[in-house]
């Protein structure tokens, strides 16, 4: 790992990370246990969950690793106490799971805006409510950093999840403020696009798209992301709390995000048309 960071920056610290089998999960929870940090990691994939045991272990890390389904709450609070009984309490929460798949506002099924919702939304308020009143607000001590997505200016292709993280951004802000009294700051990223096993299951033509309305003119990686979410949930972040990063280069500053005909009865484009209803 190629980091800014000393070694031994979270010795001390548990880290929970959801979604911590594959992709920005995976990079994040390795980074922080790299630093020093003992994880934990949840998803709903038996497979991807010890895939991603085997990978921290292989490095050193002290690993917990369980299956857990965060939009159901009760999953939750017994996944957070098995985590704490196994590592001690979590000093510091990265919500990363979720889940999006790209469609129109008209084409959006009930079952797929719902499904989305609860996953991004929900899911992250039961976990991260689950860990601040075991483990946060009793120590007074607590680091949340939520990973939500570049929609500065709508999320044209993904209203769902624009809806969804955007909800996960204003929790951000209320939840500095109503925790401020107990020294647990709150965070968000926003990445861009950024190359993990989740893109890969995008169609080239969208990602490619992605790539060419960025500024930089290329693709993040999961690392990157990592990196940003370590300092986030460092002590040089002490005084930073309700905050959203942005970490998509420059994307959410230039450029069109969305394909609008010069004549309202002209075809829908075919990229635009053929983004899956679920």
């Amino acid at each position: 790992m190629a980091s800014i960071f000393r070694g031994g920056l979270f010795s001390g610290h548990v880290a929970i990370v959801t979604g911590g089998g594959s992709g920005i999960g995976l990079a994040t929870a390795l980074t922080l246990g790299e630093l020093g940090a003992k994880i934990a990691i949840c998803g709903r994939s038996t497979e991807r969950v010890a895939a991603g045991k085997t990978a921290l272990e292989s490095q050193g890390i002290t690993t917990f690793a369980d299956v857990c389904d965060i939009r159901d709450a009760d999953q939750d609070v017994a996944f957070v106490e098995k985590a704490g009984a196994a590592l001690g309490r979590a000093t510091i929460l990265v919500n990363n799971a979720g889940g999006q798949f790209p469609t129109t506002a008209e084409s959006v099924s009930p079952r797929g805006w719902e499904a989305v919702v609860r996953n991004n939304l929900n899911g992250t308020f039961f976990m991260t409510q689950a860990v601040a009143k075991a483990h946060m607000i009793p120590a007074r001590r607590g680091r949340i950093v939520n990973v939500i997505a570049n929609m500065a200016r709508g999320f044209p292709g993904m209203i769902h999840t624009g809806a969804a993280r955007a909800g996960v951004e204003n929790m951000t802000k209320t939840l500095a403020i109503e925790w401020a009294e107990h020294n647990v700051q709150t965070n968000a990223i926003a990445p861009g696009i950024i190359r993990t096993s989740g893109t890969d299951q995008y169609p080239p033509e969208l990602v490619e798209m992605s790539r060419a309305r960025t500024p930089m003119k290329r693709i993040g990686t999961a690392e990157e992301v990592a990196e940003l979410i370590a300092y986030l949930a460092s002590d040089a972040a002490w005084f930073v709390t309700g905050e959203t990063w942005y970490i998509d280069g420059g994307a959410h500053l230039w450029g069109d995000n969305w394909i609008i005909p010069d004549d309202p009865r002209a075809p829908v484009p075919e990229i635009v048309r053929t983004l899956p209803d679920r």
